[in-house]
């Protein structure tokens, strides 16, 4: 369960790295990624929420006896 999370992950660090707050601002992920500016895509933004959303059903007792739904 630990690693359920791992490839939502690796894909918002991916979608991150290719928006204008990485390469032109040179601010780093975890600041691009708390940010809500213009900067950053609607696909980097859901994926955001759905890692969110996945984090915390890892400590929800209800997810965590039935597992992380989707990915």
């Amino acid at each position: 369960m630990a690693k359920s999370c791992k490839g939502l992950a690796m894909e918002l660090v991916k979608c991150l790295s290719e928006t204008d707050c990485i390469k032109v601002q040179k601010k780093g992920y975890r600041e691009c990624a708390g940010e809500k500016e213009p900067d950053i895509t609607s696909e980097c933004v859901g994926l955001r929420e759905t890692y969110f959303n996945c984090k915390r059903g890892q400590v929800d007792m209800r997810a965590r006896i039935r597992g992380n739904k989707g990915y």
